[in-house]
C-alpha cells in the first residue's frame, strides 16, 4: 500500500468512527488522540517485552497487539497530515533524507 492509499483509508474509516461516535475532529482531538494512540503503543510494547500483564495473550497475540497498536499511530499520524493539508512524504524526505547523499533520495 502506497502512503496515499493509507491516508485514504485512514481517514475514510476515521470518518466512519467520527459519525458512529459522535465525535468531533477538532485540532485538539487529532493530537490527543496520538498521544492515546502513543500510551497504548507503549502498553502493548511493555505487555510483549515481558514488562507488563501479557492479559492472556500468547507470544504472537502479544506481537499483533504491538502491530496493531503501530497501526493506530501511523494511522492517526496520516489524519493529522491530512487535515493539515501535509504533504507527509514531501516533509520526511525533506527532514530526514537530507542526512543522505541526493542519489538515494
Amino acid at each position: 500500500m502506497k502512503l496515499d492509499e493509507a491516508q485514504a483509508l485512514s481517514v475514510a474509516v476515521s470518518d466512519i468512527y467520527a459519525e458512529a461516535c459522535g465525535v468531533e475532529r477538532d485540532e485538539t482531538w487529532y493530537l490527543l488522540k496520538l498521544q492515546e494512540e502513543v500510551g497504548e503503543l507503549a502498553a502493548a510494547w511493555l505487555s510483549a517485552t515481558g514488562r507488563g500483564r501479557d492479559r492472556g495473550k500468547d507470544d504472537a497475540g502479544l506481537r499483533q497487539a504491538v502491530e496493531d497498536e503501530l497501526a493506530d499511530v501511523f494511522a492517526q499520524l496520516l489524519l493529522i497530515a491530512a487535515r493539515e493539508e501535509i504533504d507527509l512524504a514531501a516533509a520526511l524526505r525533506r527532514k530526514w533524507g537530507r542526512y543522505l547523499p541526493e542519489a538515494d533520495i
